[in-house]
């Protein structure tokens, strides 16, 4: 039920005719109460979609009604019509909700640049299409109903004492941090206002999705929301619910990485022995967007050398012959030289294990990417064909 578990929300994916293969791509869910409290971080590129300039605006009162999702089309650089189309989504939800269209938050996937009168004809239906279909058991299809390049639907649930916590995403590729990836919308029947919301969601997020960066390429649409019906009535201790919705985040973003284009390895990069949090995340990202490394572990080559080189490319604070790095439990490099021989990494399995300690302090941080594979680049060779 993912988006849906949790007590006072309804959901539906239907299918609007924008994809061409005919599936879901027209997802809403709603929240009814009795608290309508949300908060969302975004994207921090500068080539924002429409969708998210508009729930830029939308989400400064604190309050979220509905959340409006299509995939088939990113509905971003298509100038004034695609700002009206992300309005009139908004209002065609409102009226049919009897709400403000301020409390409704759209987000959009897809292709950038194509957008006609036809686009919103489809979407607008298909928003009026989910809003009749909507229903508490519509979580699933509402996260088949997101998805463009996925192979499977992610979605997570927390369940707590008398509260729970809900999550879907999508996500495939363009999977690099800036305050948030991909989409993804989070709910909650705890009881928190608004400002609880906004900071729970920044700190989750800040740990989870921020540190995923598969290909180092940051989209245009990239959005995490996070919806308060507070219907459980429970008020959770602060700290045990910062907890829940970070393990929801962080297995969501797992979930995207095991998924991610074309990918054979998944790789977390472990960084220990930073001298602090902000240089572990530098350096495990270092190595994470190194295009060598990440060719070398597509190729089951544990070359420790591109890990080196690539960290130390970084104003983080250590001497590189004093680092260690090992792979998959083997250490192959101790204080900046040789360790044990390559022939002993076994980098067959999909999940990779890269642990690099800077011995330079106590600080920790762990960065989830992919390796660069053929499928890759021909996926992403022919997207928009």
């Amino acid at each position: 039920m993912s988006v849906t578990a949790p007590a006072g929300f309804e959901a539906a994916g239907v299918a609007a005719g924008l994809k061409s293969t005919g599936k879901p791509d027209v997802a809403v869910v709603v929240n009814r109460g009795p608290l309508k409290a949300g908060a969302a971080v975004f994207t921090s590129n500068r080539a924002k979609a429409n969708p998210i300039l508009w729930s830029q605006e939308a989400i400064k009162g604190g309050v979220i009604e509905a959340v409006v999702l299509n995939s088939g089309g990113a509905n971003c650089f298509t100038g004034a019509f695609g700002f009206q189309t992300t309005h009139q989504t908004a209002e065609r939800a409102a009226e049919l909700l009897g709400v403000g269209a301020v409390g409704i938050q759209v987000c959009s996937t897809g292709l950038i640049g194509t957008g006609d009168d036809v686009f919103r004809a489809k979407v607008l239906d298909g928003t009026a299409k989910a809003i009749a279909s909507l229903s508490v058991g519509g979580g699933d299809d509402a996260a088949r109903a997101i998805m463009t390049t996925d192979t499977v639907p992610k979605t997570a649930v927390h369940r707590g004492g008398g509260w729970s916590i809900g999550g879907m995403a999508k996500g495939a590729g363009m999977l690099a941090p800036g305050l948030a990836t991909m989409l993804v919308v989070l709910t909650t029947d705890a009881v928190l206002d608004a400002a609880a919301a906004d900071a729970h969601l920044r700190s989750a997020t800040n740990v989870s999705f921020d540190r995923l960066d598969s290909d180092g390429c940051m989209s245009t649409n990239d959005q995490v929301t996070l919806l308060v019906s507070g219907a459980s009535g429970v008020t959770p201790d602060p700290e045990e619910f910062a907890s829940a919705l970070a393990a929801v985040c962080s297995d969501l973003a797992r979930q995207l990485q095991a998924d991610a284009e074309g990918a054979s390895h998944a790789i977390a990069i472990e960084v220990v022995g930073a001298a602090s949090e902000q240089d572990a995340v530098e350096v495990g990202r270092s190595v994470a967007r190194n295009n060598l490394f990440k060719a070398a572990i597509f190729g089951n080559d544990p070359n420790w050398g591109r890990v080196l080189a690539a960290i130390g490319t970084t104003s983080a604070e250590f001497d590189p012959y004093q680092v260690d790095v090992s792979m998959n439990g083997v250490r192959v490099c101790s204080a900046g030289g040789p360790d044990r021989p390559r022939e002993e990494v076994d980098l067959a399995p999909r999940d990779t294990h890269v642990l690099i300690d800077l011995h330079a302090g106590e600080a920790t941080a762990t960065i989830l990417t992919n390796d660069l594979t053929h499928d890759y680049v021909h996926e992403n060779s022919a997207y928009s064909s």
